[in-house]
């Protein structure tokens, strides 16, 4: 008993000095369940409503633990220190329980802090629109970046030399890195066989896909409808197929080409594209019957692949001249040509359909190319060596990885500017937009 006593007399001593506080300054054991969002929300519907019953000559109202709304002035002026005190021309609250004391402070801090993000319910969580994974060569990382925060949340070490690109599941709960090899493409290397497996809430490797040899496993890109992994293995000439839950291989499509590099998906899920570097050709492919349709010329060599988002356009950059290739899917041959200030390289389609972003090396710009004139409309400063292009669901931002500076610029589509640098890893590449969980 006597224990209990002295346990129950010290909680009181570090209420008044030295114990724990809340934001707000207040004895966290005093006013522990005070600062929930319910019981905010419920304080600050009683005290307006007392006032405006007060203005009208009518009794306050009573609300459990807040009945001592009804003995305060809603004319204070304001409030001063953790004491209780009211600001001078404001009136001092009367015959108030000791909590009650601090309830008006305690009210005037809410009014002024829901912009400040004193209550969590109020400020955007991490991942609320979803996340970008970044594949950083230099460093054989993979950042996990917090686009609302616009900072890089995690770097996954991936055990491997060295991971280009990046796919993400489509519940966003997983991401793919193929483990390429120490080399270009076409250049002579090590032969990557492996393809590591992340969990992004965890920011740690939970499972490894091994290929049975070395294959330059590349581009990772999951089936916008049965959710399966394509990876692009180049020594094989062709997509390998995986299921990404038991992480088994499922079968491969030939591409009939070599240095199938870079693979893009159709809405529906049955049609891929591939940029084959040396050959300078797009294959296309039929994904369920595991079969090539057509090898398209584009130009001596060409890197990197899109689709327009109606999937009846397929965009591709020459290396050797500063032009991006325009193929019509439907008749399966290049149909227009779009003049660039530079090389082209990585690209994608707002999801409006009216633009096409492009990468261009050299003058280390980002192009904005009008679908419908398909001429370059605006430009834009970015870090040297921008290699790739993600943009976010909702159209508002798009994001560039940048090699030489190990950033990724954030782009607001709307305003045409870099909103910000976000700093990731040496040798920023590949990149993928991780659903919200």
């Amino acid at each position: 008993m006597k224990e209990r006593i002295n346990a129950k007399t010290q909680r009181r001593k570090d209420a008044k000095v030295g114990g724990p506080e809340c934001r707000a300054g207040f004895p966290a054991c005093r006013f522990r369940g005070l600062f929930s969002p319910l019981k905010i929300s419920a304080a600050r519907d009683t005290a307006l409503k007392s006032a405006a019953n007060r203005q009208a000559g009518k009794p306050a109202l009573h609300r459990g633990r807040f009945h001592m709304l009804s003995k305060f002035n809603s004319n204070a002026a304001g409030v001063k220190g953790r004491g209780g005190r009211v600001a001078s021309g404001g009136a001092q609250p009367q015959n108030l329980k000791p909590v009650g004391r601090f309830l008006p402070i305690l009210l005037a801090c809410l009014c002024m802090s829901v912009d400040s993000g004193l209550i969590a319910a109020d400020s955007p969580s991490s991942g609320s629109i979803g996340l970008l994974l970044v594949a950083n060569k230099g460093d054989r990382t993979l950042s996990i970046v917090d686009p609302v925060a616009g900072k890089a949340i995690a770097a996954v070490p991936e055990d491997g030399e060295t991971g280009h690109e990046v796919g993400a599941s489509l519940d966003g709960k997983r991401a793919f890195v193929p483990i390429y090899g120490n080399s270009g493409v076409g250049a002579p290397g090590t032969d990557g066989r492996l393809i590591r497996v992340i969990d992004i809430a965890k920011h740690d490797v939970v499972g490894t896909i091994d290929l049975g040899k070395g294959l330059r496993p590349h581009c990772a890109v999951i089936g916008p409808k049965n959710g399966l992994l394509y990876v692009t293995t180049e020594l094989d000439n062709s997509i390998t197929i995986i299921d990404p839950k038991s992480l088994k291989i499922l079968g491969t499509v030939p591409t009939g080409q070599p240095e199938s590099h870079m693979l893009a998906i159709t809405r529906d899920g049955r049609k891929g594209y591939t940029s084959n570097v040396g050959p300078g050709t797009v294959s296309v492919l039929d994904l369920e019957a595991k079969m090539v349709l057509a090898v398209i010329p584009v130009s001596r060599k060409a890197q990197r692949i899109c689709l327009s988002v109606d999937d009846r356009q397929v965009f591709t950059a020459d290396q050797t001249q500063h032009r991006v290739a325009v193929i019509d899917t439907a008749k399966n041959e290049v149909a227009d040509w779009i003049p660039l200030p530079g090389r082209g390289y990585g690209m994608a389609t707002t999801p409006d359909g009216h633009s096409l972003l492009v990468c261009v090396l050299g003058t280390n710009q980002v192009a904005r190319v009008d679908l419908r004139s398909m001429k370059v409309t605006q430009t834009l400063d970015v870090p040297k060596a921008p290699q790739e292009i993600v943009v976010q669901p909702d159209g508002a931002m798009a994001y560039v990885s940048c090699d030489a500076s190990g950033e990724v610029a954030a782009i607001n589509l709307k305003d045409w500017k870099v909103d910000k640098l976000i700093p990731t890893g040496k040798g920023a590449d590949g990149l993928a937009w991780a659903a919200a969980q």
